[in-house]
């Protein structure tokens, strides 16, 4: 085989090794978590459980976070017409970020009989990370508003996060005052971040492999030249 046929090989392979582990890098990890809502409605004390499910994907320098509810939570011992109740939740932020936002929706779109579980349209909502690194999202507390009252659910079974996401703060900004001056950090908290660790190490490879295609290209035709 010829130095040029060699060469493209050589280059070809580290190319696709580099590519194969930068894409398998995760960015997100969802998780459908049960959540046991305490509820306190004004006709008294009412507990539910819903399987909550929340996404993340980047929008601007922000990413837009969904909460979905997959059951019912509550109800109302009158009908509620449509457009009459009107939810929103708190999210808990964790890992590199911290506090809560809040995520709405819209009001119910169709009429929820009386003694019925209401359920929750999607809420979402904009989070725009203050630090870089691994943040977690955690069902927090829900609150309904209908017919002039307000009825609010609070989780009590400690919940889990749903999702995190590696995020990028604007201006680059990390999690500690020490790494301010590195940019973007990569926090080592798990088996997760030896996968990024990995794409780094796959993008080093490609650099390596193309640097080495180059020198070998002009050492042969050094070599045609002096003959």
């Amino acid at each position: 085989m010829s130095y040029q046929k060699r060469t493209a090989v050589f280059a070809s392979a580290a190319a696709l090794a580099g590519s194969a582990v930068l894409l398998a890098a995760p960015a997100a990890r969802a998780e459908v978590v049960n959540v046991n809502y305490h509820c306190k409605t004004p006709i008294g004390d009412k507990s539910a459980v819903s399987p909550i499910d929340i996404k993340g994907v980047k929008s601007g320098s922000g990413y837009k976070i969904t909460m979905s509810w997959q059951k019912g939570v509550s109800s109302s011992p009158v009908e509620l017409g449509k457009g009459s109740m009107n939810p929103s939740a708190t999210v808990k932020l964790g890992g590199a970020d911290s506090g809560t936002f809040t995520v709405t929706g819209s009001a119910n779109q169709a009429a929820i009989p009386a003694d019925t579980p209401i359920k929750i349209n999607d809420l979402s909502g904009t989070y725009t990370p203050k630090k870089t690194g691994k943040v977690t999202f955690t069902a927090g507390v829900l609150t309904i508003k209908a017919l002039g009252t307000t009825t609010t659910c609070t989780p009590t079974n400690s919940p889990g996060p749903s999702l995190t996401l590696d995020v990028t703060a604007a201006g680059g900004s990390t999690q500690s005052g020490s790494d301010s001056g590195s940019g973007a950090a990569l926090p080592q908290t798990g088996p997760e971040d030896s996968v990024i660790a990995l794409g780094t190490l796959g993008g080093t490879v490609l650099l390596a492999g193309a640097a080495g295609a180059l020198w070998l290209t002009r050492r042969n035709q050094a070599a045609r030249a002096g003959r």
